[in-house]
Formats: structure tokens, C-alpha cells, sequence
């Protein structure tokens, strides 16, 4: 990984006063800093055009500016941040931003000024210009373009998003300037959150951040047709995964973490989290992310993933498989108990139902499995009314999905876990059963096997659509499926 450049030992006490003077870097000579200043073509874009969502983020900023008349809304993009020393972590710009504009620029900020009229908002994207050539900065500076890539210029990204363009390094001052109501989304860009201290109040920016999580409850087409095309590459990710088992057997649960990585790299953005390729034991941890455990033949592997677009929307499919590729008797009978609670929680999921229902209709069967294996003493009714089943349940059977993997997250209650599904919001059904290899109160041969299956169903006007159907969920199908991959 290149440096970036630093002092040269000076030949000559003359030196020193000629890097002085120059004004830049130590080390570059008037000469050198003047024979870079010419000599480059001109890369201007001019045959632009708007990005396919354009027209839906104006209607995301309009919708934004009726909720808050009169007001100033300021949405930053985020900073990069440091990974060690002077490398940075990948950037990916705030969902709230790039909800609202399209662009995923670091540093960015979309700022909502209201008319003079009182008449609806005018909206401004303040981006990092293009780099300098007469200052030096697009060779020298570690964010320069030489060092980093070719910047859109500001005249490009206005075309491209639709928006009005002003240089991001102007937005303090405006900022310091401002006058009338503010609300800022918190926690992105700490520079812009201290440059409106005075002027904005924690419950106000809650209000904000509240409403644009609500606002991505129901998807438009674009988000829709986004989701569809996570889950087709999900799949095939899912494909490369099985198809590599043997290496896996090899190595460790990481290398079907890079199989899969691979596929998200190439058809999108990236992972949309942390792929979960937890085998045999560890399928009975929720979130295992360390993916450094080894992989078994007869063991489950339970693999919970998915691909984030490049425009930032993600799926989220879980499938538990057989390492081998064939269920053990007890495998099936625990993977088709999950299986019968996921169709009843999916044939649950339709407009006019209440979100928690396909939660209650999953628990419902798999606290009737666990009755019926004579691991909870019944009836039924006492067990769900007590939550006895949760021992082995343990979590919620599903989430609103979109650009976060848990989208929506700041909604209010009676907007999503305590309101109603309508046709357009996408969530996930993913009910499990997890005995832990240190549950006394099973049967050994239980003990270390996990499985859970998710996938993401589209509230539809009549019902619902799996968007993840191309994965098989039956024990059966999912055998033949391996088998045929495997060859």
C-alpha cells in the first residue's frame, strides 16, 4: 500500500527555505508543484443522466418537507472512519441519506432550506468538489484523486441526482449563519452536529429521525425491484456456498463467509451485515460472526446472509443444510418443525393483519412440536401464555427489511411491531429452534442442533410474495437441491 509522500532529507541548507516558500508539501520543488499544475485533459461528464431512482428520492424529499413546514433539515452522509492507524474502514453513507438523495458520498450533506414563501423546502446537496489542480491536493492530499479516484464534479453530481449542487467545505459557515427551527439527523457527521449546537434539541432531531424510519415502511417500486435483485444474488450466493462444502470441511466456516462475500462483491455493494456460517453447535448462537469454527460431516450449517445492491438494499435469507447433504432422522424432524411454523407464520403475513400475527401463528407450532416431543408439559395455551417455548425460540420470528437489515428500527411502536401490515412492506419471517450443547434439560442427541429458516415476503394487495422462493425450504427439496449442485 503506497505512502503518502513525506519530507526528503534536505542536500543543502537551501533547501528548507525553497520548501517553505513553495507553500505545499515539504519535499516538492516550485518546479515540480508548477509541471503538475498542466498537462491534463479535460474529463468533464457532460452526457449525464439522472439516476433511475431520481424521481422517487424528490418524492421521499417532498413527503419530508410537507411533514416539516418552515423548517431547516439536515441529513449528513457520514465520515469515514478509522479502521487502524491512518487506514479507513469501507464507507457506506447513511441510509437516511441516501434514501433522500441517491448519492453515497462521504462527508456529503442533502439540506432542506424552506422557502421565503413558506411554500415547501429547496433542497441542496453540499459534496467535496473535485480535486484542485492548482493546489496540489489531487496528488499530495491522501484524499486527492491520484490517491483515492476521480470525484463526480459538482456540475456531474447535479445532473446525476436531481439536486443543486454547493461545496460541502461552505456548509459550516451557512450553518453558523442559520436562523429559524433546525432538525439534524444525529450521529454522522460530528462536525455538522457541533456547528448547530445551539440550534437544535435532541427531541426535535428524535421527530426527524422517527419519521424517515417510518417513511421506509412501505417500499415504492424502485425499493421493491432492489429487494428482488438482493434476494436473486442471495441465491446464488447460497448456490456457491453449497457447491464448496468440501473446502469448507477443509478449512473453516470462513471459507463459506469469502464464498460468499465473493458473490455480494461482485453483483452488489457488499454484504448487507455480517454473514452467520455458524456449523454444528454454533448454530445455536444467533449472531455468530466469528466464522472460525469448524465444519463437520453430519453436522448442520445454518447460513444466514444476504447481498446488499449497490444501491444499498439488502436481502436476508437464512437456510440450514446438511453438511453432507442428507438430514439425519432427528435433523428432518427438528428442520420440518421449523419449516411447518415458517409456512404458518408466511401464510399469516397479508394487508389488514396485525405484524404480530405471523410471530404468534410460527410460536404457536413450534410450541405445539415441543409439547408433543414431551420437552414442555402442555396444554399449549399455558406454554405460549408463560413463554415456556422461548427457552428454545428465543427470539422474534421477523423484522421490517429494506436498506438496513433491520429496517425501520426507530418507528414507533404503534407504526410497526403494534400496527398493521399494508401492502408494499417487506419484512422477514424466520422462526427457529436452538438446543444449546450445554441444555441439560433435552436429550443429548438434541443438544448442539440449531436450525432456522428466513426468508423475505412482500405484503402484496392480496397477500404476500417470497422474494427468496428460488431457495428450496422442504427437507426434501433442499436435498435434492445440494445434490444437484454437488453433482
Amino acid at each position: 500500500m503506497a505512502d503518502e509522500l513525506t519530507p526528503e532529507t534536505p542536500e543543502s541548507d537551501e533547501e528548507p527555505i525553497k520548501q517553505r516558500k513553495n507553500g505545499l508539501y515539504p519535499g516538492v520543488s516550485d518546479e515540480l508543484a508548477e509541471n503538475m499544475k498542466s498537462g491534463w485533459a479535460d474529463t468533464e461528464l457532460r452526457d449525464l443522466r439522472p439516476i433511475a431512482q431520481a424521481a422517487h428520492t424528490a418524492a421521499r424529499r417532498a413527503a419530508l418537507s410537507a411533514r416539516f413546514p418552515g423548517e431547516r433539515l439536515v441529513v449528513p452522509a457520514g465520515n469515514l472512519k478509522t479502521r487502524a492507524n491512518d487506514t479507513e474502514y469501507g464507507f457506506r453513507a447513511a441510509t437516511e441519506y441516501a434514501y433522500l438523495s441517491g448519492n453515497q458520498t462521504e462527508d456529503g450533506v442533502l439540506v432542506l432550506e424552506p422557502r421565503k414563501d413558506g411554500e415547501g423546502h429547496d433542497a441542496t446537496l453540499y459534496l467535496l468538489p473535485r480535486s484542485d489542480r492548482e493546489n496540489g491536493e489531487f496528488w499530495l492530499s491522501g484524499q486527492g484523486e491520484l490517491w483515492v479516484g476521480r470525484r463526480h464534479s459538482l456540475t456531474e453530481a447535479a445532473t446525476l441526482y436531481g439536486i443543486p449542487t454547493h461545496d460541502v467545505r461552505e456548509l459550516p459557515a451557512r450553518l453558523a449563519e442559520a436562523t429559524g427551527p433546525v432538525r439534524v439527523v444525529r450521529g454522522y457527521d460530528a462536525g455538522v452536529e457541533k456547528a448547530l449546537t445551539d440550534k437544535v434539541t435532541a427531541e426535535r432531531d428524535e421527530e426527524l429521525r422517527v419519521f424517515l424510519s417510518e417513511a421506509r415502511l412501505v417500499k415504492d417500486d424502485f425499493e421493491i425491484a432492489e429487494l428482488e435483485k438482493a434476494c436473486a444474488s442471495t441465491a446464488r450466493g447460497f448456490e456457491d456456498v453449497v457447491k464448496v462444502l468440501d473446502k469448507a470441511e477443509a478449512t473453516s466456516e470462513r471459507y463459506i463467509e469469502g464464498t460468499f462475500f465473493l458473490r455480494a462483491r461482485v453483483e452488489g455493494n457488499d454484504v448487507g451485515y455480517g454473514s452467520i456460517c455458524a456449523a454444528g453447535p454454533h448454530a445455536c448462537t444467533l449472531h455468530w460472526v466469528r466464522n472460525d469454527g469448524p465444519v463437520r460431516p453430519g453436522d448442520l450449517l445454518l447460513l444466514d446472509a444476504g447481498v446488499e445492491t449497490n444501491e444499498l438494499y439488502t436481502a436476508d435469507v437464512t437456510r440450514t443444510l446438511p453438511i453432507s447433504g442428507t438430514f439425519t432422522d432427528l435433523q428432518r424432524k427438528i428442520y420440518d418443525a421449523v419449516y411447518e411454523a415458517q409456512e404458518a407464520g408466511i401464510a399469516a403475513v397479508k394487508p389488514g393483519a396485525a405484524f404480530r400475527d405471523f410471530h404468534d401463528a410460527a410460536q404457536r407450532v413450534l410450541a405445539e412440536k415441543l409439547v408433543e416431543w414431551g420437552l414442555l408439559e402442555g396444554p399449549v395455551e399455558r406454554v405460549l401464555e408463560l413463554g415456556l417455548q422461548r427457552r428454545w425460540t428465543l427470539h422474534g420470528t421477523g423484522h421490517m427489511l429494506g436498506m438496513d437489515v433491520h429496517d425501520c428500527a426507530a418507528a414507533r411502536t404503534e407504526a410497526y411491531v403494534g400496527g398493521t401490515l399494508e401492502p408494499g412492506m417487506c419484512l422477514t419471517v424466520e422462526p427457529g429452534l436452538y438446543f444449546q450443547a450445554d441444555d441439560l434439560t433435552v436429550p443429548e442427541e438434541y443438544r448442539g442442533i440449531g436450525v432456522r429458516i428466513e426468508d423475505d415476503i412482500l405484503v402484496t394487495e392480496d397477500g404476500n410474495r417470497n422474494l427468496s422462493e428460488a431457495l428450496p425450504r422442504r427437507s426434501d427439496e433442499v436435498e435434492a437441491w445440494m445434490a444437484g449442485l454437488r453433482g
